[in-house]
């Protein structure tokens, strides 16, 4: 392709983007720090990528596409090996009169056209579109680490299906240049570029099937179709990374991870489990040193942020907080540290697992398997002088008499508690065999919450919605005049095309007062408690999604996923 530093000049004076002097200050910046030319104009100017390649493929008279919404037939896509298209980061995207079309970000690149044509065997011709098009187009038509499979699959010396004694050889020396090694890092990498959560590796009949968790909801990741051939190996790398035995693969194991990609530290739990065809592997990600979430950020409103800072800061009581798993509880709980959290107050905190680290918390990892157990740790915090117990879960009687106990002796008590909604956490407590006048007068409050996944700004667009719907639904139509509209997902490149993007929580939140502890000591059912609670002015779940969906936050179809029909509404 044009090389020549005249011609380059020439050619991007021609798009009358550029100042006098201006474009050959980039041109000498690119030469001397051996970087690409357009990444370098970029860097150095305002100019946007969709306008500088706009401007450059008129003046070159060459075809400008976005890739968007492109398909490519599977045969076009065999023209260039993978390792020359996450290279050069280029796509190939259609055959024209004996011609490869392959979109480019960067058509200056030396000698670029020679090595596609000497790759695909024909000629090349160039279409400009935006990098980060093309990066995606490569990973949803390649799949992850394509590149790094192929190289895998030349590899004659070494057998990375069944020769896991050599396996371990090789990846005990942590050879980051080992095509096993680079292609874990690759999927966990990917799993912290796409603000993921969980990463699953399930093994298939014919395939092995990897999803990201993001914003709660799980999506398939684009993976090259020979990767069950290196399922084995790929396994085997994750259970050294996590110290378990890669030899035990009929009963699940747990392990850690910590791992430091381009940067980047992210702490890693790992579970296997033995299914039918392979080990199934559960990778949590915990970003470490990305900060605590605060009180702040949870997504409460001032009237119950207000409430909930009172009850945190009482003397001494239990603070509970229910929801299912991944609703956000252990979110709340480190929230809730880092509000009271001084150099005056002892914070002990019992957890299995360890999330995140705190500063000032005396933080106990739970290890059942030698008997330190939630309820044999709580016994010792009790003769340790705290103020503050942070319980992980509640999953006892024994734990749960315990924490009770704590809370009457005057320390206050954190914990969760899988429940449905907050009234129900009361008659859990009684049925675990807890006497109901304990409960009544340990108990401070119950937080019952979810998370939703938030809108994206950059494309959310109002919608109108059926008013009939509205009212089935119990949503506040009224309101909608003064504080809506309301608004729906589309989907653009700053949220990936799913519309969303990040989530915040939705709270009910259920103070034990006087009115409460008369029907905890009669045993009262859930609904009973519910319905005075209500009465005494509790927000529904629901409720606190309705406001969040007027504030323009999240959708009707969020709140509607997450949240039960109330059935105490009048």
């Amino acid at each position: 392709m044009l090389t020549t530093h005249t011609r380059i000049h020439d050619l991007l004076e021609a798009t009358g983007l550029f100042e006098a002097g201006q474009l050959e200050e980039i041109l000498q910046a690119a030469r001397a720090n051996s970087q690409p030319v357009c990444a370098t104009i970029l860097e150095l100017s305002d100019l946007k990528e969709d306008e500088l390649l706009t401007r450059l493929a008129e003046s070159m008279v060459l075809p400008y596409q976005r890739l968007k919404e492109v398909e490519i037939d599977p045969a076009i896509l065999e023209k260039l090996p993978p390792k020359a298209i996450f290279l050069y980061n280029v796509m190939p995207l259609a055959e024209e009169d004996g011609c490869l079309m392959v979109a480019t970000s960067d058509p200056f690149t030396p000698g670029l056209a020679d090595a596609l044509g000497l790759a695909a065997e024909c000629r090349i011709r160039m279409v400009l579109s935006p990098a980060d098009d093309i990066a995606t187009a490569a990973k949803k038509f390649y799949g992850v680490g394509a590149e790094t499979l192929d190289r895998m699959m030349q590899n004659k010396t070494l057998d990375l299906e069944d020769d896991e004694s050599l396996l371990r050889q090789d990846l005990s020396e942590l050879d980051q240049e080992a095509s096993v090694v680079k292609f874990v890092n690759q999927i966990i990498w990917e799993a912290y570029n796409d603000r993921a959560t969980d990463i699953h590796i399930e093994p298939m009949e014919t395939d092995l099937r990897i999803r990201y968790r993001v914003d709660g909801v799980l999506h398939e990741t684009p993976m090259p179709p020979q990767l069950k051939r290196f399922q084995s190996s790929v396994i085997s790398r994750i259970k050294v990374m996590a110290n378990m035995d890669i030899a035990e693969k009929r009963l699940p194991q747990d392990g850690r991870i910590s791992v430091r990609i381009r940067g980047a530290e992210i702490d890693v739990r790992v579970s296997t489990m033995p299914t039918v065809y392979g080990e199934s592997v559960s990778l949590r990600l915990l970003m470490r040193g990305g900060g605590l979430i605060t009180m702040k950020d949870l997504g409460l409103n001032d009237h119950d942020s207000s409430l909930l800072k009172k009850m945190i800061t009482r003397p001494h009581g239990i603070l509970l907080v229910t929801g299912p798993t991944g609703s956000g509880k252990s979110t709340s709980l480190y929230a809730w540290l880092h509000t009271i959290n001084s150099v005056d107050k002892r914070i002990m905190s019992a957890e299995d697992p360890i999330e995140y680290e705190m500063t000032g918390v005396n933080q106990v990892q739970m290890r059942p398997e030698i008997g330190l157990t939630f309820a044999n740790t709580l016994r010792t915090f009790l003769r340790q002088d705290p103020d503050v117990i942070m319980v992980g879960e509640i999953r006892d009687k024994e734990t749960a008499e315990i924490a009770i106990r704590a809370a009457l002796t005057g320390h206050l008590v954190f914990s969760t508690i899988h429940t449905n909604d907050s009234a129900s956490t009361i008659t859990r407590l009684l049925d675990m065999g807890i006497e109901p006048f304990l409960v009544a007068s340990s108990v401070e409050g119950i937080v019952a919450q979810r998370l939703v996944r938030g809108l994206c700004k950059a494309c959310r667009q109002p919608v109108k919605v059926d008013e009939t719907f509205l009212r089935e639904h119990n949503f506040p139509v009224e309101r909608l005049a003064k504080e809506g509209p309301i608004y729906e997902a589309v989907g653009c490149d700053e949220c990936r095309g799913n519309g969303y993007k990040g989530r915040t929580g939705i709270f009910e939140i259920l103070p034990v007062t006087d009115e409460i502890r008369p029907l905890v000591i009669a045993h009262a059912s859930a609904s009973d408690i519910k319905r005075t609670s209500l009465e005494h002015g509790m927000r529904t779940l629901r409720e606190d999604g309705w406001d969040k969906v007027l504030a323009g936050v999240t959708t009707i179809d969020e709140i509607l996923r997450v949240t039960e029909e109330n059935e105490y509404d009048e």
